[in-house]
């Protein structure tokens, strides 16, 4: 509004947001229904989530809603806990949103590995994909398991029930939805296909005898109202049990909203706030459970065809939610004969465009090992097991090859007297240990272990001009090699120690008993050693010792 909102705006708003209302339509009953939910959930998620979240958010291009990833999260929830369940656990992940957000958390999206979101995507895609299996096939489960390997035999038991109306109508809309974008992208190509293929299902099953397939269940029609999220039953030992799924639920929300907020600053060229935006997911997800919506996020696909079709502020988003509220007044009834096939065909077709599969294939052809790695763990993780160990192992091993790359990056390398690199050469008796590189508790022990001296070593120069930051460890590791030098009985000097390391050694008094001394640079550090040295002059045990044979051990790897 500062920037003036003109009428035009308004218009180009308006169009956008049916455009993508449009879309979020079918995605949106279709993702309510693949958790376990009823349709009409998914429904209340577009207008309350929707309209909330453009309202309080952080990008004026974001639409949120009902997501794809959700499902592998949010089905277990509800199969354990019911829809009361799955309300609380929404609620509870907005109130962890909205605490990310005044934390400033948002900018940690970017210290998250690409193999990291790369692989997990790809995992829940996979999921999402094997899920809908059941309705594209027609199939009557025994029983549903929760393990992915489970579900995968249940569906071969239950190969048997296969109903090939269902499977007609699954790749039919499947052809459709890929055949309308090369011929029209002016209406959006999920409403022509699934209208298309309706309406072809009515008039078959009304003209030939035993062609039926399942249909979305009744539809109310009645607006999102005020309700209490928890049910009667749902105890306290249900929340704390609960709790783990919202946090998992916070986690994927921050990951999914952040990058498609990003992806859209880079097609319009605008700047989101990434705190502003988890803020306002957090509010959505906190005030959509009490109208009886699951929980939201932003949405890559809506918030996609959103700027395509024009969307210029978040009233766009405002304008999709309105009419998802107006679909559900006028024609709930018409949405009831929507076939389950093809809103499993749909959520196919999501899914593959979800996996990003040759990205994936091209990661795997030129990333690095660790990175493979990273990629197949944490897709292998997903698919298997759950989305919060994928990310958290993820995570975790990325921080640790992280490491190993920087460990390696730190060098050490020893000049004694005769080295022609000095430009002044070094008294008897003293020596020069340089460090380049972060000491973190990595590389600290790796570096430090390497000094060990004997004998004539009288002073010991470690210069630090090339060493950017120092943690915890990597001060232990120093305090421990200087006592060692201490009791050897050599003057220990660090030369040209960098502003935070400077502040870490002043904080560690250092200099307080004497035997290290910290100096500028390495030029001040040769002239103390030169005074220290003709100060504590001492007779060597051998007189042809040298700076050239001094006995000084000095390794930089496992091996001496």
């Amino acid at each position: 509004m500062r920037e003036g909102y003109t009428g035009s705006d308004f218009r180009a708003d308006l169009l956008a947001g049916l455009v993508v209302g449009v879309v979020a339509l079918p995605l949106s009953m279709a993702l309510s229904l693949a958790v376990g939910a009823p349709a009409e959930r998914g429904l209340y998620t577009a207008i309350i989530g929707g309209f909330v979240v453009a309202v309080t958010g952080g990008s004026r291009f974001q639409v949120s809603g009902p997501t794809a990833a959700f499902i592998v999260i949010l089905a277990p929830i509800v199969q354990q806990h019911g829809l009361a369940g799955l309300l609380v656990a929404g609620f509870l992940a907005g109130a962890i949103l909205v605490a990310m957000g005044v934390l400033r958390f948002g900018r940690l999206i970017e210290f998250i590995p690409h193999p990291v979101t790369t692989g997990f995507t790809a995992g829940i895609a996979v999921v999402i994909g094997t899920l809908q299996l059941k309705d594209v096939f027609g199939l009557t489960l025994t029983h549903a398991p929760e393990s992915y390997v489970g579900k995968l035999v249940a569906f071969w038991h239950a190969r048997g029930t296969l109903q090939w109306p269902e499977l007609a109508v699954a790749l039919a809309t499947l052809a459709l939805l890929l055949l309308f974008p090369r011929v029209t992208r002016r209406l959006p190509a999920p409403l022509l296909a699934i209208g298309t293929v309706t309406i072809a299902t009515i008039a078959i099953s009304r003209h030939v005898p035993g062609f039926h397939v399942r249909t979305i269940p009744p539809i109310p029609r009645l607006p999102p109202h005020p309700e209490l999220p928890w049910g009667e039953h749902l105890g306290w030992a249900a929340v704390r049990s609960i709790l783990p799924s919202a946090f998992a639920i916070a986690v994927l929300g921050a990951i999914e909203s952040l990058l498609s907020a990003v992806i859209a600053d880079g097609v319009t060229g605008s700047r989101h706030d990434p705190d502003g935006e988890l803020i306002g997911q957090g509010f959505g997800n906190m005030i959509t459970p009490f109208f009886g919506g699951i929980p939201a996020t932003g949405a890559l696909a809506r918030t996609a065809t959103n700027i395509r079709a024009g969307g210029r502020s978040p009233v766009a988003a405002i304008v999709h939610s309105a009419f998802v509220l107006l679909a559900i007044l006028v024609a709930a009834p018409l949405l009831g004969y929507v076939p389950m096939a093809s809103l499993a065909a749909l959520l196919l077709l999501v899914a593959w465009n979800m996996s990003e599969a040759k990205h994936f294939e091209h990661i795997l052809a030129v990333a690095p090992k660790s990175d493979v790695a990273v990629l197949l763990a944490c897709f292998l993780l997903t698919v298997f097991f759950d989305m919060v160990i994928a990310v958290s192992a993820g995570i975790v091993l990325a921080a640790l090859l992280f490491m190993r790359r920087m460990a390696e990056l730190t060098e050490t390398r020893l000049f004694s007297g005769g080295e022609v690199h000095l430009e002044k050469v070094l008294p008897a008796g003293v020596v020069l240990y340089e460090i380049a590189g972060p000491l973190f508790f990595g590389a600290a022990t790796r570096a430090i272990r390497a000094l060990e001296i004997t004998g004539t070593v009288r002073v010991v120069i470690i210069h630090l001009g090339r060493v950017p930051a120092i943690d915890a460890t990597g001060l232990v590791a120093l305090e421990s090699a200087l006592r060692k030098l201490k009791d050897d009985q050599a003057h220990v000097i660090l030369s040209g120690p960098l502003p935070e390391p400077r502040r870490v050694f002043d904080k560690a008094n250092l200099e307080e008993d004497g035997d290290v001394t910290i100096t500028p640079d390495i030029h001040a550090a040769i002239q103390e050693a030169e005074r220290w040295v003709a100060q504590h002059r001492v007779e060597p045990e051998d007189a042809s010792a040298s700076p050239s044979n001094s006995r000084l051990r000095i390794t930089t790897s496992n091996e001496p």
